[in-house]
């Protein structure tokens, strides 16, 4: 037979079969390139916005004596060359080149005191390899060599350093001036000038914040603090920089490129840090001080690899459900196409045409229909940016495969005798025992694995966790299952119910109905799933987005949070108060107090509890009412009466334990008391109502951090890995939607001719066309009722089936992704347009059918 006419005469069904496939390659191979690349930014994204320590390799080691010090930038240069050739494959590409970035060496003291100041100030003598690139010197001159002098009847020693401007106020420093250090082996330093960084925000100070910034601790038990400060000196001071009697160590700092990281290479970059740290401690093979690798990389790539290992099989499972439905409209588009060449196979077959040029003859006309739209697909997943996975490959073969694959198994099937006919619509056949048995055993396992998820969570020790891709399946199936089995039951109460009844219609359409021919299972194989998934997708992404308000009220606390280190003045509040869109201004005082008379510390707000209520209206959160007394933690709980230590003595009795103060305090030591209870309150924080500008209230109080509710919501919405999971969720419940209508169009279509062979049999009897029109709709309306029920009751129960397995929170502020109801607009507009299309489709094919005659449907000797 010849194929090309084939495919003029059929071309309409070839095209839509056409047109279904460029869209299934086109999803299946361009989602997922998507997906990756958004992963890609996700990762960098990460790794950028860590702080330089936890994402950068610092090779370090601790000189205890002469022998370890290193007195010329060359030792400095080598090792700084040794350690980039240990760098493993996988690493090389992420670090950045030597004099790159913030790739430097550095040598530092820690803990050397200023003698006589009895360990509350510290000044230590630190060098940086290219400190001439990074500082401006705004006071006196940079440092030069050392030099000498006697103290307590010895020569020690005399570093010229400069400082930060900073240090020269908070520790009372001049330039000039010289100081001694130490407690028994003693320097001297002479601060020679002041400087500040060229590039106060650059990464590279992450590295070098004790040179930038005066370091205050508390020790415990201690109500003062300790300032420390390290000062930079010149090369020349290396020559007298010895750890012997101090504490010294040697930093290289090898920096990570973001830009270089892929989601793809974690597990390798993970293992190659690993291997990176064993290669460094062989080196310290015959040294007194051992070489380290310091790096809070492989936390920040195990952190994202969980967040990333949630993100992929969310995906699987939408991709996996939108691939099989994909397949199943293909495989009814095949269907269509099938039926609409029966009479050419069954003539070619009659005539002497052997089996497999019949299949061979549709599984041509499929392929002609489908591999080029397969192409077509696939190169416009192309216009998609992001890697190419074997998925991409692989999407569009599995599709040409599988459709011609079934064109030619199902016209085997059917052709295998000549002119045999079947009447499908009379009597099925009993189901065997072995099918029964294998059907009970899906069901079973479906159940229990969705029951062992629950109680043994994840597993993700060995990558993804195959039980959680294989449980919603087995659930799709065994409600698959179960809705074909249990689909006729009802419908023959029906059609009981109807013979009672004196109207023909009912009685016929579900009659008809409940003796659907097996091909009609297909559509219900199509729908359940599309269903389900779609409505799985929408309930995720629902709890997402309302955990992610949720999630922002607890991080800020009101609509707008100012934080100040010290104190803002009254003026400034003023200002606040009478700033443009601002509503309300509650003061507060935040602090760490003395618990009792002890070592003891808790973290503690004072608020007028009452107007921060009132303050927060709708947020989805709330602080239980405070007169008198505290709300404490649990950690502080069944004290009764307790005293605390701010500013004066006061006794607070407990009057509530609360888990969290939203904006605040979420776990440790915390308290809240009425702010009237402080004596003078030292307002450090402000509360603020309104849709006032962030960058006005900034500049009112310069002083202070401004964070706002809304600002924090788009934050955590417009992270890469969260927007990839909402997008994809969005873009696959659309497509579900439209391959489940598209499943609808079909099955009417397929079941076209059977259909108008029976209206026009009544049509003889005495049915008009409104009746006609009834009991098509009749005849389709049940199956995309049962369906749709079994499909929205499986999306529904699928994130409780899943439970804590699939943990969402790292798209929603940290916060568990539960206690949303699942909204049911989509799922409820879904269902309502599967039944508007049914009927739509039911009035249309009666309005077609009514311009046939009966003689050109029905042949000779039917009505006799």
């Amino acid at each position: 037979m010849r194929i090309p006419l084939l495919a003029r005469v059929h071309v309409g069904t070839v095209a839509v079969l056409s047109v279904l496939t460029i869209s299934a390659c086109l999803l299946i191979a361009g989602l997922p390139r998507g997906m990756q690349a958004s992963f890609d930014q996700a990762l960098r994204r990460s790794l950028s916005t860590a702080s330089a320590q936890q994402a950068d390799l610092t090779v370090t080691v601790a000189s205890d004596s002469q022998a370890d010090d290193l007195h010329e930038r060359g030792q400095f240069d080598a090792r700084d060359r040794q350690w980039r050739e240990l760098l493993p494959a996988g690493l090389r590409p992420l670090v950045t080149p030597a004099g790159t970035g913030s790739s430097h060496a550095s040598a530092k003291t820690s803990l050397t005191p200023i003698t006589g100041t009895s360990g509350t100030r510290y000044i230590n003598l630190g060098w940086l390899s290219d400190a001439d690139r990074r500082v401006t010197w705004v006071q006196g001159r940079p440092p030069g060599a050392p030099g000498t002098t006697r103290y307590d009847g010895e020569t020690i020693p005399v570093f010229e350093v400069g400082v930060v401007v900073e240090a020269l106020r908070e520790m009372d420093l001049r330039v000039g001036e010289t100081r001694t250090l130490g407690e028994n082996d003693y320097v001297a330093v002479k601060i020679v000038g002041a400087f500040e960084a060229k590039e106060p925000g650059d990464r590279y100070w992450d590295h070098n914040a004790d040179i930038m910034h005066v370091a205050k601790v508390q020790p415990p038990g201690s109500l003062d603090f300790e300032k420390h400060i390290t000062s930079l000196m010149s090369d020349d001071g290396l020559t007298a920089l010895s750890g012997e009697g101090r504490h010294l160590s040697y930093n290289w700092v090898l920096p990570v490129d973001p830009a270089a990281a892929g989601a793809m290479d974690v597990p390798g970059l993970t293992a190659a840090v690993a291997d990176l740290d064993r290669l460094i401690g062989v080196q310290s093979t015959g040294t007194a001080s051992p070489y380290r690798l310091i790096t809070g990389l492989p936390k920040l790539l195990g952190d994202f690899r969980a967040a990333l290992a949630t993100a992929e099989t969310v995906m699987y499972l939408v991709l996996g459900g939108l691939l099989a439905v994909a397949l199943g409209v293909l495989v009814l588009g095949v269907q269509l196409l099938a039926d609409r060449m029966e009479h050419t196979l069954t003539l070619a077959r009659a005539r002497g045409g052997s089996l497999r040029q019949v299949a061979g003859t549709g599984a041509a006309l499929t392929g002609l229909a489908v591999a080029p739209a397969a192409l077509a697909g696939y190169a416009l997943s192309y216009l998609v940016p992001g890697p190419v996975l074997p998925i991409v490959h692989l999407g569009p073969v599995i599709m040409v495969l599988v459709t011609v694959g079934y064109a030619a198994a199902r016209l085997a099937v059917t052709y295998r005798a000549p002119l045999h006919e079947r009447r499908d619509d009379v009597a099925t056949a009993r189901p065997t025992a072995k099918r029964t048995t294998l059907e009970v055993l899906v069901v079973v396992l479906a159940l229990a694995g969705a029951y062992l998820l629950r109680a043994r969570g994840l597993d993700d020790s060995a990558g993804q966790d195959p039980f959680l891709l294989l449980v919603p399946v087995a659930l799709t199936a065994a409600a698959a299952l179960i809705t074909l089995r249990c689909y006729p039951y009802p419908l023959r109460l029906l059609v009981r119910l109807a013979a009672r009844g004196r109207a023909a219609v009912p009685f016929i359409g579900l009659t008809r109905a409940a003796r659907a021919r097996s091909a009609s299972v297909l559509p219900v194989l199509i729908l359940l799933p599309a269903l389900g998934v779609s409505v799985f997708a929408a309930v995720i992404s629902d709890g997402i987005s309302g955990t992610q308000v949720q999630a922002s009220w607890q991080q800020v606390g009101a609509p707008i949070r100012m934080t100040s280190n010290i104190e803002i003045p009254a003026e400034a509040i003023a200002k606040v108060r009478a700033a443009g869109g601002v509503e309300q201004v509650v003061p507060a005082q935040t602090a760490r107090v003395q618990v009792g008379y002890g070592a003891e510390r808790a973290e503690a707000i004072a608020v007028d509890v009452a107007r921060w209520r009132q303050l927060m209206g709708g947020a989805p959160f709330d602080l239980p009412d405070l007169s008198s007394g505290a709300l404490v933690s649990s950690e502080l709980r069944g004290r009764g009466t307790f005293e605390i230590g701010w500013q004066s003595r006061l006794k607070l009795a407990t009057r509530g334990v609360i888990e969290s103060v939203p904006g605040f305090y979420t776990e440790g030591k915390f308290l809240v008391v009425n702010i009237d209870v402080l004596t003078r309150p030292a307002v450090n924080t402000l509360l603020v109502k309104g849709d006032a500008s962030v960058g006005e209230l900034k500049r009112l109080v310069p002083s202070a951090t401004v964070v706002s509710q809304q600002g924090t919501l788009r934050a955590i919405q417009d992270d890469p890995l969260t927007s990839t999971v909402r997008w994809t969720m969005i873009v696959v419940t659309v497509a579900l939607a439209a391959y489940a209508l598209a499943a609808v169009v079909l099955a009417l279509v397929v079941g076209a001719a059977d259909r108008a062979r029976a209206v026009s049999f009544l049509r003889t009897l005495g049915l008009s066309e409104r009746q006609a029109q009834r009991l098509t709709v009749l005849e389709i309306l049940p199956m995309i009722l049962v369906t749709t029920t079994v499909g929205l009751g499986l999306g529904l129960g699928l994130p409780a089936a899943l439970g804590p397995a699939v943990d969402l929170s790292s798209y929603a502020g940290d916060l568990p992704v539960a206690g949303h109801p699942p909204g049911l607009v989509l799922p409820g507009t879904l269902a309502a347009g599967l039944a508007a299309v049914a009927v739509l489709g039911a009035y249309a094919h009666t309005a077609v059918s009514r311009r046939r005659r009966i003689g050109a449907v029905l042949r000779v000797g039917d009505l006799t």
